[in-house]
């Protein structure tokens, strides 16, 4: 490898999102590797980022109020700076990718990740159908392709019809160096003190394909059979109808939205079971953030990543999605034997970013430039 083999990873969104949180955790991974990295951000005064990004990193903004605007800015970078690989984050971050490298004329190598099941989360209007032409027709000039998750990788294969060689599945970098210092930090939620109920948690953003209005009715069958608490980190479109629903199933003392919360992992890290309830996850980082706190996990098998995070039940039980009988079973039969917390952080660690940013390494894009 060149003494000073320098990566690009671009992020164009505009507030906290997934792909902000897999741009920047990947910008750790290859910084702890001894790459040098530069993070692009459409706009820093109106991006707000929750992941520390470490010092080595260089933040660099494009000045842009849209992904779409990205393209000129981003070509012009490629010329200035001439990085050996860049790696987008997204579909429509793609093809800007691609089209910009284009418009440059430089020989950087370029790494497009895929990390959403695009046939269930496909968006119907123009724009969107736009970008699902153009990757369509674009995708087969894009030097490594990479599915966050083996069910994106098929659903690239049924969907786009891409051959199942041209797409590398690297899971997602979710074990950062800061999770466990920042999980042994106090909690400030008077739940998650003394010797109270059973506290079962949940995060993510507050939208339907998460389904919290399944892990709702789950945890009123839970409360049948014992005293415990429900709590979703998060906030979203999805709010009245869970605070509505909760009434409606008269749980709502024992439930909680506390919202956005800075730090999840202290709150993860003294719940007693973390549940994900989702229809679809194209990998599901939260999954391994709770196991990396040692905190016992079950969650729907779903398509996406969640099954193979789990290794098909060893780190924790699988249910149908949209069962929640199964899932209250399995909620119960966790609080009755939870597993080892060091068997948790092992499989945990499959996820660390360094050992991520490793695999990147083996991708076609990053050998050619050795």
């Amino acid at each position: 490898m060149k003494q000073s083999f320098h990566i690009a990873i671009l992020d164009t969104s505009l507030a906290f999102s997934g792909f902000q949180r897999d741009a920047t955790h990947l910008a750790i991974g290859f910084s702890q590797i001894g790459l040098s990295v530069d993070l692009l951000l459409a706009r820093k005064d109106l991006e707000e980022c929750y992941w520390e990004v470490p010092s080595p990193v260089l933040t660099i903004e494009l000045g842009v109020k849209r992904a779409a605007h990205a393209l000129i800015p981003l070509a012009s970078y490629l010329r200035r700076r001439s990085p050996e690989v860049l790696i987008s984050t997204s579909t429509e971050t793609n093809l800007i990718a691609l089209m910009a490298r284009g418009l440059a004329g430089t020989r950087t190598g370029l790494v497009a990740r895929e990390a959403s099941v695009a046939s269930i989360h496909r968006d119907r209007r123009l724009r969107g159908s736009i970008v699902e032409f153009l990757a369509k027709r674009l995708y087969p000039r894009i030097d490594s392709l990479v599915a966050v998750s083996a069910g994106v990788q098929e659903d690239l294969i049924a969907y786009m019809g891409l051959p199942r060689s041209s797409i590398n599945v690297i899971h997602n970098p979710s074990v950062t160096p800061g999770l466990l210092r920042k999980a042994a930090e106090p909690v400030n939620h008077e739940w998650l003190h003394g010797n109270g109920p059973p506290v079962i948690i949940s995060a993510g953003r507050l939208h339907w394909h998460k389904d919290y209005p399944l892990l709702l009715r789950a945890f009123s069958l839970v409360r049948q059979a014992r005293p415990a608490r429900l709590m979703i980190l998060g906030e979203g479109e999805e709010r009245p109808r869970l605070e509505a629903l909760a009434e409606e199933l008269q749980v709502s003392d024992d439930f909680a939205l506390p919202g956005f919360v800075a730090n999840p992992y202290n709150y993860l890290a003294s719940a007693s079971v973390f549940a994900l309830s989702s229809s679809a996850e194209a990998f599901g980082h939260v999954l391994v953030e709770a196991m990396a706190c040692g905190t016992p996990v079950v969650s729907t098998d779903c398509p996406g990543g969640p099954g193979e995070i789990l290794e098909r039940g060893r780190f924790g039980p699988l249910v149908p999605v949209g069962d929640a009988e199964a899932m209250a079973r399995a909620i119960l039969a966790t609080l009755d034997n939870p597993p080892a917390r060091a068997l948790l952080r092992e499989g945990a660690m499959r996820f660390s970013c360094d050992r991520i940013a490793s695999e990147y390494m083996k991708l076609s894009a990053f050998r050619a430039r050795v």
